[in-house]
């Protein structure tokens, strides 16, 4: 598809992303009251692909993705330091939207606007065609990339996923925290192997 243009000078997708505002009504009308404020991260040449499920309030501020303890928690899973993690040449970072949805009335995490992976969701994944190892992070990534909705089914059936380059993970929130206690083959048995596979994705 080519990229669109605004008079002469054309955008790319990133720069298309980075621009959109389709949900601004809908952010106005939170708790929080906000503004867009897409964060976009990757590149055509990357070979990780974390799909994510949306930026928190801190990553909203700082325009950066997983710059908060969830991603502290998140590169330790996956044996990144913050440079190779954030290097946009090998790692692309797409959460199911792009943007922050705000706060309920209770304070609690607006759920990822859906108009936002129909909107661009396939757009992006045809833009990354050197993808060889893709991180599902939370159960929204794992419902658009696998259909699944039981979150604990489906990282439990890791192995088979491992085997086409996929690894489901749980959110990697101190709200998870209660999860990794109760299910320890996730430390012992699917990290080390995860570790393993970035590794060989990074390193070649």
């Amino acid at each position: 598809m080519e990229p669109k243009r605004f008079g002469a000078v054309p955008l790319t997708l990133g720069a298309e992303i980075a621009a959109c505002h389709l949900c601004r009504a809908r952010f106005a009308a939170t708790v929080t009251a906000h503004a867009p404020r897409p964060v976009v991260w990757f590149q055509p040449s990357a070979r990780l692909l974390i799909a994510g499920q949306a930026p928190g309030a801190r990553v909203h501020a700082s325009g950066q993705p997983f710059t908060d303890p969830s991603g502290d928690r998140l590169r330790d899973w996956c044996g990144l330091n913050h440079l190779a993690f954030y290097d946009r040449t090998l790692v692309a970072i797409v959460p199911m939207a792009f943007c922050f949805p705000g706060y309920d009335a209770r304070g609690a995490d607006l759920p990822p606007p859906g108009i936002c992976a129909q909107t661009w969701r396939a757009r992006v994944m045809a833009d990354l065609p050197n993808v060889r190892l893709t991180l599902l992070v939370g159960g929204a990534a794992m419902r658009w990339h696998l259909g699944a909705r039981a979150v604990t089914a489906t990282v439990a059936d890791w192995r088979k996923h491992a085997a086409n380059g996929i690894f489901p993970l749980p959110h990697p929130s101190w709200r998870n925290t209660g999860w990794l206690k109760r299910n320890p083959w996730f430390a012992a048995e699917l990290l080390p192997t995860l570790r393993r596979a970035v590794a060989g994705v990074m390193e070649n």
